[in-house]
């Protein structure tokens, strides 16, 4: 159709493209408003190190080179991690670049991955599947402080008793059903 050289054909004006862009942004991955459920684990999974090593998404971005508002959507799975950005966190937070995926429950792992059926997995609560309690921050923070225990004596009672309180609670509701 054009046969002029690709150097000499005129560019459009920056009102027409910035006017045209929304309309072509993001082909590959439609806006359901539901993030998928891969990008959801995977951002979990950077929420607990970054807690764990006591690090601010701040800190994080720094070290990255992203404002904490992207680590927040990066953790939240709203926006997907591209590959070079995950062997990035991997080296900053200290994992391997496995450590995202591990413990990925079953139903997330063998869903459809599709980029135009991004809801591919049920809603998660009519599914059967329970949130990680070690995404909890209550947790993290309770690992975190539980290692700061220098005795090393001290550190396994506590350990022995919470334990015991956990079976104590257990068997008391196990005996109310």
């Amino acid at each position: 159709m054009n046969s002029m050289p690709r150097s000499v054909i005129p560019s459009r004006s920056t009102s027409t493209s910035s006017r045209e862009a929304p309309a072509t942004r993001r082909a590959g991955r439609p806006k359901t408003g539901k993030p998928n459920p891969i990008d959801e684990h995977v951002g979990r999974r950077v929420r607990i190190r970054r807690t764990l090593l006591g690090m601010s998404q701040e800190k994080l971005g720094e070290a990255i080179g992203l404002t904490f508002q992207q680590v927040q959507k990066y953790e939240r799975g709203a926006n997907r991690i591209g590959a070079s950005r995950l062997f990035d966190l991997s080296r900053v937070l200290d994992v391997p670049v496995s450590f995202f995926f591990d413990d990925m429950p079953e139903e997330v792992a063998d869903a459809r991955v599709d980029d135009d059926d991004v809801g591919a997995l049920e809603d998660s609560s009519s599914c059967g599947f329970q949130p990680d309690p070690m995404a909890k921050r209550e947790t993290l923070e309770l690992v975190r402080a539980y290692y700061k225990i220098g005795d090393p004596t001290v550190r396994k009672r506590l350990f022995e008793l919470t334990k015991a309180m956990g079976k104590i609670d257990a068997e008391a509701a196990g005996s109310e059903a």
